[in-house]
């Protein structure tokens, strides 16, 4: 059932009355169809999916049964494609609120989640933290091996729900036609400042653009001016300056540094971003 009565105005109308998608023993090959165009939309963030980017081989383990859709939900977050579109040009606490929204149907409440996969993928990787989410009891209770994930906090569970679970889902979820790679902000975290503080966030109506979302005003010290964050992990920030990369039809000599202010554990994901598009690290110094 709907979890509140402004529903529809919140653009959240859609999930009050769909019941879960589970794959059943005797599904018919439509419905086994239905369930993995669910997984693409649930996991990618409701995309624009091409046929070339489809999971070939892992969808036809599953037509076939020999796979559960808990494991097809994993090699889709452990895919390349789910790198590309989540991991490898985002904010590591963005791509935390993603993995918490695509594969645990939820918003992170605190801190403190944000700084336990932090910890595990520095200590032990993608994929690691990858299955951290699926192996979870919280998704077994939730999901067992043949439900589609789907967004908890947008219905009533009466399944360890807590207050703040809608509103900080609102931060994440636009609208029913949003992608998560479509939206005004960009790869910046969204929860950053309130998990901080550790104070609710604001429940802000939805919509497809993304313009009903207030980014940080100009000057927040949670949310720095170049894209940093201060409210992760250890607290070290450091200033990286960045030889500017250049791009076809701009003569080299307009080339300009830029610096950015970021935590500790952005570092080497940004300096792997900056060597793939060609630019230089002109310094790195701790603040």
């Amino acid at each position: 059932m709907a979890i509140t009565t402004a529903a529809s105005r919140l653009g959240t109308s859609a999930f009050s009355d769909a019941a879960p998608l589970e794959l059943r023993l005797k599904a018919s090959q439509g419905e086994i169809e239905a369930v993995i165009l669910a997984v693409y939309k649930q996991v990618l963030g409701n995309p624009h999916l091409l046929k070339s980017e489809r999971l070939v081989i892992a969808e036809s383990l599953l037509r076939d049964r020999k796979i559960t859709v808990q494991e097809f939900v994993r090699q889709v977050a452990k895919s390349e494609l789910y790198k590309q579109k989540f991991f490898n040009n985002c904010f590591q606490s963005r791509t935390i609120e993603l993995n918490y929204k695509h594969l645990l149907g939820r918003a992170p409440y605190d801190q403190s989640e944000i700084t336990v996969h932090l910890n595990l993928y520095e200590s032990e990787g993608f994929e690691a933290d990858i299955d951290s989410y699926i192996d979870s009891p919280e998704y077994q209770t939730n999901f067992g091996e043949n439900i589609v994930p789907y967004y908890l906090d947008l219905v009533t569970t009466g399944i360890g729900q807590r207050s703040v679970g809608l509103p900080r889902l609102l931060q994440l979820y636009r609208g029913y036609a949003s992608s998560d790679r479509a939206q005004l902000i960009g790869t910046a975290p969204r929860l950053v400042k309130d998990l901080a503080r550790n104070t609710a966030s604001t429940v802000v109506p939805t919509s497809g653009d993304g313009f009903a979302y207030q980014g940080a005003a100009k000057g927040d010290p949670l949310v720095s001016t170049f894209g940093g964050s201060k409210a992760l992990g250890t607290g070290r920030l450091f200033r990286v300056e960045v030889a500017a990369i250049s791009k076809p039809g701009y003569p080299k000599v307009r080339r300009v540094n830029k610096a950015v202010i970021i935590p500790f554990e952005e570092l080497t994901p940004h300096m792997q971003r900056v060597q793939r598009q060609g630019g230089k690290i002109a310094s790195i110094t701790p603040l």
